[in-house]
């Protein structure tokens, strides 16, 4: 895993650059999203991805494909979550204080 991350750097430092923009220009929805049995069946999906990751399942190739593209969808979640969250402070600071 070290050479993994050490070889592919700049991938990964991209994959958190892309997320954190992705996340500071989307906007919130606050629609239905997904369901509970779609966000279930995602969920156990994203959980047996990593098993199959950690338990090495997957030979050669397709199973460092797997390693690296988990790794680089881990970066670009965090990267979201950081740029959702700076912009969610930037905003809320230059929002005047409404009248009651």
């Amino acid at each position: 895993m070290p050479h993994l991350v050490s070889f592919h750097m700049g991938w990964l430092i991209g994959s958190l650059l892309l997320g954190f923009c992705m996340g500071w220009i989307s906007v919130v929805q606050r629609g239905n999203g997904t369901s509970k049995v779609t966000a279930r069946w995602l969920a156990a999906l994203a959980a047996g991805l990593v098993a199959a990751s950690l338990t090495h399942v997957v030979p050669g190739r397709f199973g460092y494909w797997l390693d690296l593209g988990l790794i680089m969808f881990a970066c670009y979640l965090v990267g979201c979550t950081i740029g959702a969250w700076l912009r969610d402070r930037v905003v809320s600071r230059s929002t005047p204080p409404t009248a009651l």
